[in-house]
């Protein structure tokens, strides 16, 4: 536990850790002079493109994994066990709860994409189509941590925020890698569809 300097976040990949975000540093949020005019309708559409996509995704890993996970996929693939950060909010809930729950999602994801996308470089280092999927999906979703940031500070002057990172798959076998990538995924799917629908209508134009 600590605090994790925010472009450390950014690239914190390797390893389980649960700690303090610190989005910008000093006693306010002076970067959000930052942001871009169109920060909002930009988030909308990376929320938007991680929700369409993540199916597409979830079902190219299954096929590159190979047996027996293309036909045990509901018994190797039950997220059940899998730890994702609590996701408590509703279209009801204020904008600046949905932001924070939103932010601490995108973080434990960008960090369960990056110990996913290490494995696949090791396992299946010719799956070109998976390997580019999973790093156009980072790059968004570091883009998108990017503008909960911005939108973060500049709205709520919310600088800290407390982030939770999944289970490393460092040290564990082949199949176990393939399988925690494969439960991870596809609780990504079910979450990012909720996501989507609590987040986009906070960020519509009025």
């Amino acid at each position: 536990t600590g605090v994790v300097p925010f472009m450390a976040l950014l690239l914190l990949q390797r390893r389980p850790v649960a700690g303090r975000a610190l989005l910008v540093t000093g006693p306010g949020c002076p970067g959000h002079g930052l942001c871009r005019s169109n920060v909002q309708e930009q988030t909308r559409k990376q929320v938007a493109l991680l929700n369409a996509t993540a199916q597409d995704l979830f079902s190219l890993y299954l096929k590159c994994q190979g047996e027996p996970f293309s036909s045990e996929t509901d018994k190797l693939c039950n997220p059940s066990g899998v730890f994702f950060p609590a996701f408590r909010v509703n279209r009801t809930s204020e904008r600046k709860e949905v932001m924070v729950a939103m932010y601490k999602l995108f973080a434990f994801l960008n960090a369960s994409l990056g110990n996913i996308t290490r494995d696949q470089e090791e396992l299946n280092p010719t799956a070109k189509e998976l390997l580019d999927r999973l790093h156009n999906t980072t790059k968004t979703t570091r883009g998108l941590i990017s503008n909960l940031t911005c939108l973060l500070c500049k709205n709520y002057n919310v600088f800290q925020v407390d982030v939770s990172y999944g289970e490393s798959s460092k040290g564990k076998s082949a199949f176990k890698k393939k399988q925690q990538g494969c439960q991870v995924l596809r609780k990504y799917v079910q979450v990012i569809a909720q996501a989507a629908r609590v987040l986009l209508p906070h960020l519509s134009p009025p």
